[in-house]
């Protein structure tokens, strides 16, 4: 595929396209089964290892599912995002929920308006790829942690394979013109290192789903669907998007490989 048929942003336009996507994905992205539900939430919650007396934080918190999941479990939960659209759905569901506990911050993972060591957790979940300097804010996710705090880290993975990882991220930069880049395994295992914080746990998931109605859902570059959704489902002879392609009675499903991360920041 050419570079017409997948555009790239510079960074000087990329706030844009992030306030612009997900303006428009909020409520959808909000309602999504496949990104919300329990059994995935409750992996964070463990990675999480939250105490009664704790305060977690949600780095780009989207809807606010995660921080609703960790609400039960610590003193206080604040989400941060910098779509207001975001923060929108995020207030309302935890009006909803009647969660008295939670707040809501708009802000940006480079610049965490907070001081040092506020928080005994630390949490982002699928944002990582959405950033230009994923190593930036991880320094702040790290600086905000407290002695002995904990760090988790949630996205989907690129697979190992180049070519795949490329066609992969091709296609996510089409389907969502939002996304940097999925990165590796390695890669994200290495932001813990070279902060120092030695090698972290791990939790493996798949996010599944049926690729008619991901696109349907997306906001795709030029709305061109049907081109993309043709990516999608030529993928599956050698599972070139290293998705787990698969043909069924009611189309190609999908697969995104996502992991969990989680370390305690050394006193």
């Amino acid at each position: 595929m050419t570079n017409e048929v997948f555009p790239k942003f510079g960074s000087s336009e990329h706030a844009a396209i992030i306030d612009d996507q997900f303006t428009r994905q909020a409520a959808g992205f909000a309602a999504a089964p496949e990104l919300h539900n329990d059994a995935v939430l409750a992996l964070l919650v463990e990675a999480g290892r939250p105490q009664c007396t704790d305060r977690m934080i949600d780095v780009a918190c989207g809807p606010g599912t995660v921080v609703a999941a960790f609400s039960p479990h610590v003193e206080r939960a604040t989400g941060l995002d910098a779509t207001p659209a975001m923060l929108a759905e995020a207030n309302a569901f935890a009006t909803a929920k009647a969660l008295a506990n939670v707040d809501w911050q708009p802000g940006s993972a480079y610049e965490l308006p907070y001081a040092a060591a506020t928080f005994d957790i630390v949490v982002s979940r699928f944002a990582f790829h959405h950033l230009e300097d994923p190593r930036a804010a991880f320094t702040e996710m790290v600086r905000v942690t407290s002695p002995g705090g904990r760090i988790v880290l949630c996205d989907a993975v690129a697979s190992d394979d180049s070519a795949k990882a490329a066609a992969f991220n091709a296609m996510e930069r089409w389907r969502d013109p939002s996304t940097v880049e999925f990165r590796t395994l390695g890669f994200l295992r290495g932001l813990f290192q070279d902060a120092n914080l030695g090698s972290p746990g791990m939790a493996r998931f798949q996010v599944p789903y049926l690729a008619r109605k991901l696109v349907a859902g997306s906001f795709p570059a030029r709305d061109n669907r049907a081109g993309l959704l043709k990516v999608i489902e030529d993928s599956v002879n050698g599972d070139l998007l290293g998705m787990n392609a698969r043909s069924e009675y009611d189309g190609v499903h999908i697969a995104f490989q996502a992991v969990i991360l989680s370390v305690a920041k050394v006193r």
